[in-house]
């Protein structure tokens, strides 16, 4: 499914606020550390980078970040931060690599309201399930449907709406894209 980024551009312009709900990129299957000890592969640090850059291109960049404690996130957003500048505000959260749809509810809680664009990046199934739940009755239907399956490595769901974080519930975004590496590329 392709994406016109600059139609995907104009529509977000239209928002007050815009949440970017990220996967990690891939990661390496095994670690005699750990689960939460797994490092990106080479792959995983292209993806992280071309991501960035999309982002970025695209005027996205956040101005805060919540991003899981485990190594493949922070790995994840070392390589987007490069594109982003000193810009975002960045909280290392143990609970997005924990704590469920609850930890992104909680990220949205406690975002201040002069936030306009807020990344959330952590694992599966949690952000594909988070999204659905934000997912409001005006969102794209394709989009949905992408979600249904999970989100890829380096996937992101970009939400638009006019509601400050702090105050979305369930049903509060509209999803207007999942957006996988090669829409960046």
């Amino acid at each position: 499914m392709g994406v016109n980024l600059k139609k995907l551009g104009k529509k977000l312009d239209a928002y007050k606020h815009v949440l970017i709900v990220m996967r990690h990129a891939k990661a390496e299957s095994f670690s005699a550390k750990g689960d939460r000890d797994r490092e990106l592969t080479d792959k995983g640090l292209k993806q992280a980078k071309t991501v960035g850059r999309g982002l970025a291109e695209l005027e996205l960049v956040p101005d805060r970040i919540a991003v899981s404690g485990a190594t493949r996130a922070q790995q994840t957003l070392e390589r987007m931060l490069k594109f982003f500048g000193d810009k975002p505000n960045v909280d290392n959260r143990q609970s997005l690599y924990d704590g469920g749809v609850q930890a992104v509810l909680d990220e949205l809680a406690h975002t201040p309201g002069k936030t306009r664009v807020l990344l959330i990046l952590g694992h599966e199934p949690t952000v594909s399930i988070s999204c659905q739940w934000l997912s409001s009755s005006d969102s794209d239907p394709a989009a949905l449907d992408l979600l249904t399956l999970g989100m890829s490595t380096a996937a992101v769901a970009i939400f638009g709406s006019d509601k400050p974080f702090d105050e979305w519930q369930v049903h509060s975004g509209d999803l207007l894209a999942v957006l996988n590496v090669k829409d960046f590329e």
